[in-house]
């Protein structure tokens, strides 16, 4: 048999249905045994196919590359590689290193990249995401993705769909003196000088930069907490023992603020001088607000302080997802090219859709930005000044993980079933001994209920996880957290069972 007569053509819309590794929202997660050397292998593959189909790559091209510091990120890393290989493409290598570094230094040159990485989702799982020459890839992007056929040789496979010749990785490019030098420019050398941080490290790939970037621009460096095992840190859910974690610590040090990031260092996190984290939303706001924004772009599960502060001139809402929100800020910045525009997630990561003074735009997920622009603000007011000065709203959200598919899609059809009176003659009934008397809902994405008591309840199946995530906001914390709870527990013990019940 010749080697062609080896070779069989497939679909990634194929090898979604056999793996089960969804290709979604700038790329793909699942198990990371799922996401074996043959389809990653594979997805890139199609990645690079689609460019080329576009005129964004060629033979001879260079493509950067990068991963997390999950176990199994080497081993994809390898398999990504060798795609661009086989694809005639250079692999350019910028080892282990946050996303922001990766984009910001390939989006500069024009230079399409890859970078294996799960986020915040456990350890057992991993991701690749995928940006094109000059930004990340959007929604509009997936079809043609999807739709690419890829010629798999199953003879360059072990039995456990492990390539048997994958490519030898060059030497490190270093990406990370470029992306601390943008914000040391940016902010002065000095702009955290007197300031004491702590950088919460763990696992995350960016915990070594969060301490250069700290020290590059005048501050004191406490590091802390640092793991060798990964750790799934979710700046949208944030776990009690981080939360028991920075306070603990704050209490025997002294320090102006604690940060650190998610897994792939893209979600920032910040806490007051008490360990107090701020939630995402109110990260990303304060860093809009700090930059001049004139129009903020941010999903609609954000806290509606951003509306309600009059900190920014234009609020627009999107569905959840960066490729929603880089989608809206190209169309802000058509619409007013003079505008500052700034996108933002209830995660945190501030996406930089224009240019600001001597900072380039960057639409991607960036922590590095928020976490300095509010920091270095504690110079001369306190990081839990500044956000009592907003009006009194604040976001919870949690999550169900190992949630069903099924049963998020069957929650989200009972919720979304009539017309408008029905749905909230339903949600009294349901939901009324929680929240109060709803008075409107907001499907832009998942199902999301106002109630006249000022509380917000907002159900959303996760894109890429099998996990159903609530968001609640209320006029205390304390509140929102309450109303989070009993929402999710309801859910849990009556709803779904009910549901179940009834088939």
């Amino acid at each position: 048999m010749n080697e062609l007569s080896r070779v069989h053509k497939v679909t990634v819309a194929d090898l979604m249905a056999t793996s089960g590794v969804p290709f979604g929202t700038s790329g793909v997660r699942g198990l990371a045994d799922a996401m074996t050397d043959r389809l990653c292998h594979a997805y890139a593959t199609a990645f690079l196919q689609y460019l080329q189909n576009i005129g964004e790559f060629a033979a001879g091209d260079r493509v950067a590359l990068a991963g997390d510091l999950r176990d199994s990120t080497p081993r994809i890393v390898a398999a990504c590689a060798t795609a661009v290989r086989d694809c005639g493409g250079e692999v350019v290598f910028c080892g282990f290193t946050p996303t922001p570094a990766l984009a910001f230094y390939a989006m500069g040159i024009g230079m399409a990249s890859i970078m294996v990485t799960g986020s915040h989702i456990p350890a057992d799982r991993n991701g690749i995401k995928f940006y094109r020459p000059h930004g990340e890839v959007l929604k509009s992007d997936e079809a043609g993705i999807v739709g690419q056929s890829i010629g798999i040789d199953p003879a360059r496979y072990g039995a456990d769909d492990g390539l048997l010749d994958p490519v030898a990785l060059p030497a490190v490019v270093d990406v990370e003196a470029a992306y601390i030098a943008r914000y040391v420019r940016h902010f002065g050398v000095d702009a955290l000088a007197g300031l004491t941080v702590g950088v919460y490290q763990h696992s995350a790939v960016g915990r070594d930069v969060l301490v250069r970037a700290v020290e590059a621009l005048g501050g004191t460096a406490v590091p802390f907490g640092r793991s060798e095992q990964f750790v799934p840190v979710d700046t949208e859910a944030i776990r009690e023992e981080d939360i028991a974690l920075a306070s603990q610590w704050a209490a025997k040090n002294k320090v102006d603020a604690i940060i650190s990031t998610d897994g792939d260092s893209d979600r920032p996190l910040v806490a007051d001088a008490s360990g107090t984290w701020l939630r995402g939303d109110i990260v990303g706001l304060l860093c809009a607000r700090a930059v001049g924004a004139d129009v903020i772009v941010t999903p609609v599960s954000s806290n509606t302080v951003a509306e309600l502060s009059g900190a920014v001139p234009r609020v627009l809402r999107t569905r959840i997802g960066s490729p929603y929100v880089i989608a809206a800020m190209m169309a802000a910045t058509k619409a007013d090219p003079a505008a500052c525009v700034v996108g933002y997630e209830a995660n945190g990561g501030v996406l930089l859709g224009t240019a600001v003074g001597d900072l380039s735009a960057l639409p991607t997920r960036d922590a590095l930005l928020p976490i300095l622009a509010i920091v270095s603000a504690a110079k001369t007011t306190p990081v839990a000044q500044t956000v009592a000065q907003l009006p009194p709203r604040f976001t919870y959200s949690d999550r169900v993980a190992n949630f069903p598919q099924a049963d998020s899609a069957a929650l989200i059809a009972f919720l979304s079933t009539g017309d408008e009176g029905a749905q909230l003659a339903r949600i009294a009934r349901v939901f009324g001994d929680i929240a109060g008397l709803p008075i409107a809902i907001d499907t832009t994405d998942g199902y999301r209920m106002s109630f006249a008591s000022g509380a917000i309840l907002h159900f959303r199946p996760s894109g890429n996880a099998p996990e159903l995530r609530c968001y609640s906001e209320a006029e205390t914390e304390a509140r929102a957290r309450a109303l989070n709870s009993k929402a999710l527990a309801h859910v849990l013990t009556v709803v779904i069972p009910e549901l179940q019940k009834a088939g």
